[in-house]
């Protein structure tokens, strides 16, 4: 099989999804595969650690996409590149397409097969493949919400985990999933007061007796309102595989928020779980919005891509390689591929 692994498009973004290593064992399977010219750069891979494994360097999206029966990506193809895709071709990337109706409707118009890795599930409904850039996202919200509630950044000018005389911050967040544990670790860490809030009960009783000190609360409008309006830095870490995410902070609730504090809507991906959300870039992050900084970008773990890479492409890999090897008979033989066709 031809394989095309692309640069990523989206500022700011240094993942690559395929590392030289896999490459080579890809093209001792007998497969193809086209690399575009720099994609591994951001993650410390050079053009001639990809040659050396066998691939072959092109510097245009247009050939390398046309020659391709698997193209490989982490982040969700933009309309520019769609347009040089043709039928039948599979694409495997994050897609998050609930939130990204053009980019769905471009797919499906062009009659492309797309695998979100985010939607790969397995049989008992965990999602091996967000899992590892979920836990960086969460841990990641909690440094970035540390940095901007700094003054000279526009914050409360407060120090997350306080000091022994003086009261931490406090951090409330808004899911126990991965994400929300990857922050709730960096914060219980920190020492910062910590709170937060889901709908299962069972999972909830996980994160007390794993962190010391965590408060956790059943999620409701009551108890989201009320810590809400306490929270120093609010982190949303909301999931609904394959859906927008819910809105669990209104306008009106952001706008009784304390000045100078910071929401990191992790969420975002998927819509955001607080009303006043809005997508922002690494490169102008936040938008202040009734006093309180938000900060909105979709690509957390590209701003450590050396490790978000080795992370990813450990659980994708072995995806790739059913791919190449069946194709599109890998849908029928693989269940948990099942699900990720968008």
């Amino acid at each position: 099989m031809k394989i095309a692994l692309l640069k990523e498009s989206h500022a700011h973004e240094g993942r690559v999804a395929l590392t030289p290593a896999q490459i080579k064992i890809l093209t001792r399977e007998g497969h193809l595969v086209l690399v575009m010219k720099g994609a591994g750069l951001g993650s410390g891979f050079f053009d001639s650690d990809y040659t050396k494994s066998g691939a072959k360097i092109y510097s245009s999206f247009s050939q390398i996409i046309s020659q391709a029966d698997l193209i490989i990506k982490v982040k969700e193809p933009l309309l520019s590149e769609i347009k040089f895709m043709k039928p039948g071709q599979m694409v495997f990337s994050f897609l998050h397409l609930a939130a990204l109706p053009q980019i769905r409707r471009a797919l499906i118009r062009k009659k492309i097969i797309a695998l979100g890795y985010e939607m790969v599930q397995l049989s008992d409904g965990s999602l091996p493949l967000l899992a590892p850039m979920s836990e960086i996202a969460g841990k990641m919200a909690t440094q970035l919400g540390a940095h901007f509630l700094r003054s000279d950044q526009g914050g409360r000018g407060i120090l997350l985990g306080g000091t022994k005389k003086v009261n931490p911050a406090t951090v409330v967040v808004l899911g126990g999933g991965v994400v929300g544990e990857g922050a709730i670790r960096v914060a219980c860490g920190i020492g910062a007061s910590v709170y937060v809030l889901d709908k299962n009960k069972k999972r909830l009783t996980i994160l007390k007796n794993k962190y010391k000190g965590l408060h956790v609360f059943l999620s409701t409008p009551e108890t989201i309102a009320r810590l809400v309006q306490e929270a120093d830095l609010l982190i949303g870490a909301v999931l609904i595989p394959g859906k927008k995410a819910p809105i669990l902070v209104s306008k009106n609730l952001v706008k009784k928020m304390k000045k100078g504090s910071v929401i990191i809507d992790v969420a975002v991906d998927q819509g955001g779980c607080v009303e006043t959300t809005q997508k922002t870039t690494h490169a102008k992050p936040i938008v202040v919005k009734h006093g309180v900084a938000h900060y909105g970008v979709p690509n957390i773990p590209g701003l450590v891509p050396s490790t978000a890479t080795l992370a990813l492409t450990k659980e994708t890999f072995p995806y790739i390689q059913i791919l190449a090897k069946w194709g599109l008979a890998a849908l029928q033989k693989f269940p948990q591929l099942q699900k990720a066709v968008c």
